[in-house]
């Protein structure tokens, strides 16, 4: 009986240490509020138009991709005909 409680014990900080840390990965709890350095928001900007123009740039695809397009025939066929064909 007295390793028992010992092993109680011991799993139950394991889940309290490990419940500890999870929860310390919330999004947003711990950000910081203070406003943006105008030197990292000028920075941040002169990379971000680039972008915006190149992305703007690369035309939309018309085809959608169909990887198993192949092996699937090319006429479909309902239970019901199936069915009727036997």
């Amino acid at each position: 009986m007295k390793y028992a409680k010992k092993l109680y014990l011991i799993a139950g900080a394991i889940i309290v240490l490990s419940a500890g840390s999870a929860s310390a990965q919330g999004e947003g709890k711990y950000q910081s509020t203070r406003p943006p350095d105008p030197a990292q928001e000028a920075e941040r900007k002169s990379v971000d138009e680039p972008y915006k123009r190149l992305m703007e740039r690369i035309p939309d695809s018309k085809k959608s991709y169909d990887p198993w397009g192949n092996i699937r025939s090319k006429e479909t066929t309902s239970s019901k005909q199936r069915n009727e064909v036997k």
